[in-house]
């Protein structure tokens, strides 16, 4: 743990001692997430090994309420826990690579019997504030944690929400560290084209701050801004907006991202150290220099259980879309947020199509299903415009009543093909089940 989080957790726990702690247990709660979960990667024009493999995941989540007071105080705890039933690919056999699988680290070259994540939050609050600090998992427009694998992604630092103006949510935080969903090492940031992991450049500063208005139930309107110290600066504008229709809904959902360089990314010498992106610079001036411009719209018509999504995203500058990236997963707040590939490359554009259909309307409650295509085109390289496109199919379904209550059921299918990105089939299984403890 870092040292904020151990601070901040002995500070909680001396102001527990000192203050009426009834709501602090009254309003706690806690649950265990049973998670069985597996995954299986086939690369298809490479000569690379399949990349199979299945565990179970256990995570104790407890949640405190508020101590009495002007200031509230409150703590959060955390123990993920993941055990390896089978890793025969990729990350199953000592000597064949020293890149860990998808769902478990490494350990003398193979798959990791078993590996854990303990998690602490210290939080305060004063009125419609709130202060956490200690272990964070944001899902905000420049930074969201990703859980698509066996335990989920989660980050170190502080970040305060304020809730104060009617209509208003502001934000602001610092992120330390990271704890990728394959790793129990907490370690500094990167982005594509630095995170390699032996010779790479990352950072432990990374800075955000944020709005959210809602001046009417059926309009939202977002401004964000995130700096990773050493690499770049980047601003987001978004609006979302619910029409109903005569018959059916319209939600119009828009998106601006505008990124540039920041410290040692924004100097040639710093960019000679390795504080570089990924990008094409055909030009040759400027190699690895954070220059990215973003935007996407997406159109969703809803009717009777039956949703039909369309969309179109585009990139333009010399670097490929920046964003926290390790190399061993990651979630972007893009439409093109696949479950694979993101489309994200220099001078990108991609096109988006989603149906998708709630069975609850025909009586089937828990039942869900969606399928997905994009297809992305004019990707800048040295020598040619490249292409790639992904499809994806999904199934959920939770049964919503009886002795099984709560159990959820999930099927992900993807296919993805291009000349700028490995063509492989993946398949994702995955049962939960959440039991209350308090």
């Amino acid at each position: 743990m870092k040292n904020s989080s151990r601070v901040a957790l002995v500070v909680t726990l001396g102001c527990i001692q000192h203050s009426y702690a009834s709501g602090f247990i009254e309003d706690s709660k806690a649950s265990l997430d049973l998670r069985n979960f597996y995954f299986n990667q086939d690369t298809r024009n490479q000569k690379a090994p399949t990349d199979q493999e299945w565990g179970q995941a256990f995570m104790l989540n407890y949640q405190s309420g508020f101590t009495e007071g002007l200031v509230g105080v409150g703590l959060d705890l955390q123990m993920l826990y993941g055990v390896r039933l089978d890793a025969s690919g990729r990350a199953g056999k000592a000597g064949e690579s020293n890149t860990p699988g998808s769902v478990f680290p490494l350990d003398d070259g193979k798959a990791a019997n078993d590996f854990s994540k303990p998690g602490a939050t210290a939080k305060f609050r004063i009125s419609q504030t709130q202060l956490k600090v200690g272990t964070l998992t944001p899902k905000i427009p420049v930074l969201v944690y990703e859980d698509g694998r066996l335990l989920p992604e989660t980050f170190r630092g502080w970040q305060v929400d304020s809730k104060e103006l009617d209509k208003f949510n502001f934000m602001a935080g610092r992120i330390e560290q990271v704890l990728d969903r394959n790793s129990t090492n907490g370690q500094g940031m990167s982005i594509a084209g630095a995170n390699d992991p032996v010779k790479g450049k990352f950072s432990n500063q990374f800075y955000y701050t944020g709005v959210d208005y809602n001046p009417t139930k059926n309009l939202q309107l977002q401004y964000y801004y995130g700096s990773l110290e050493d690499f770049y600066q980047q601003h987001f504008l978004g609006l979302i907006h619910n029409w109903q229709l005569p018959v059916g809904t319209l939600k119009t959902d828009l998106r601006y991202f505008y990124s540039t360089s920041d410290g040692k990314n924004g100097s040639q010498s710093g960019r000679n150290e390795g504080y570089v992106s990924a990008g094409y610079y055909g030009n040759g001036v400027n190699v690895g220099k954070v220059d990215n411009k973003l935007w996407s719209g997406l159109f969703t018509y809803s009717l009777q259980g039956h949703s039909l999504s369309l969309g179109y995203q585009k990139t333009t500058g010399e670097s490929d879309f920046p964003h926290i990236n390790q190399g061993q997963g990651r979630s972007v707040y893009l439409i093109t947020n696949s479950q694979s590939l993101k489309f994200v490359n220099a001078g990108e554009e991609a096109t988006v199509g989603t149906y998708a259909y709630d069975f609850s309307a025909i009586g089937l409650t828990g039942l869900k299903s969606s399928v997905t295509y994009i297809s992305g085109r004019h990707i800048d390289t040295p020598t040619q415009s490249n292409k790639e496109w992904e499809r994806d199919m999904r199934i959920d379904y939770v049964v919503p009543s009886g002795t099984f209550k709560g159990l959820g059921l999930m099927w992900r299918g993807a296919v993805f093909r291009g000349n700028d990105s490995a063509d492989k089939d993946e398949t994702r299984l995955m049962v939960s089940y959440s039991i209350p403890l308090m």
